[in-house]
């Protein structure tokens, strides 16, 4: 079984509009997944580098990042990263480019921990309804284009607030989604803005939103989680 979490860290900035990155890894640490999907991991201006200090993950967490990133000091392509465990095998990553008025980009990887195989998309996806949906479609064609298939998970923030149309009914035709609940924003979520997509050779043995105390301050979106285990 494969624990996996997806988490929009808001650039380490938490409730009180101070960046401290050691509480991110301290709530990923409450969660202790396998695989996290970063939202927001890098600095937006600049030299975009990353928040997360690459010797706070080897002195304080069981992580590794995998290596996405297309500029030097950056963790991820466009702020989203995928952290794995240090014990983990990182197969093949790449960067995925998106369509978008603003740069936009999502990251993949192919991952096997232990003997279990997943491939693992983390995304952040556009404000608007419009390029989201394209957004969605370049990600499902670069799947559909892989040599080699292989159990998949799609997490990340796809800033959709309907329940059932846009986006999520283009992921919806080839993917599952988790239950997790509303994770935005932290304070009082009541969106769904955060989302964990299996497809149908995997089962989501269980879910949820991480809201603990720590989570809350921590970024103003709350992580969310899934146990998977391969379908039977």
């Amino acid at each position: 079984m494969i624990k996996v979490a997806s988490y929009n860290m808001h650039k380490g900035v938490g409730a009180d509009r101070r960046c401290n990155p050691e509480r991110i890894v301290d709530v990923l640490r409450e969660i202790d997944p396998d695989i996290i999907a970063l939202q927001e991991a890098d600095r937006r201006f600049g030299t975009r580098e990353r928040v997360i200090p690459l010797h706070l993950l080897d002195e304080q967490s069981d992580w590794k990042p995998v290596a996405v990133g297309r500029r030097i000091g950056s963790m991820g392509w466009h702020g989203n990263a995928i952290l794995v465990r240090k014990s983990a095998e990182v197969v093949e990553c790449d960067a995925i480019h998106l369509p978008a008025l603003e740069p936009r980009g999502a990251v993949t990887a192919d991952i096997r921990l232990a003997e279990s195989a997943i491939r693992v998309v983390g995304m952040h996806l556009d404000l608007s309804g419009l390029w989201r949906r394209r957004q969605a479609a370049a990600i499902l064609a670069h799947l559909a284009h892989r040599n080699t298939p292989s159990p998949t998970v799609l997490m990340g923030d796809l800033n959709e607030w309907t329940a059932a149309a846009g986006c999520l009914r283009d992921f919806g035709r080839d993917f599952r989604f988790a239950a997790t609940g509303p994770s935005f924003h932290a304070r009082r979520p009541i969106g769904r803005l955060d989302r964990i997509m299996a497809s149908a050779d995997l089962t989501i043995v269980d879910c949820g939103v991480h809201a603990s105390p720590a989570a809350r301050k921590a970024s103003d979106h709350l992580p969310i989680w899934a146990m998977l285990e391969p379908a039977r």
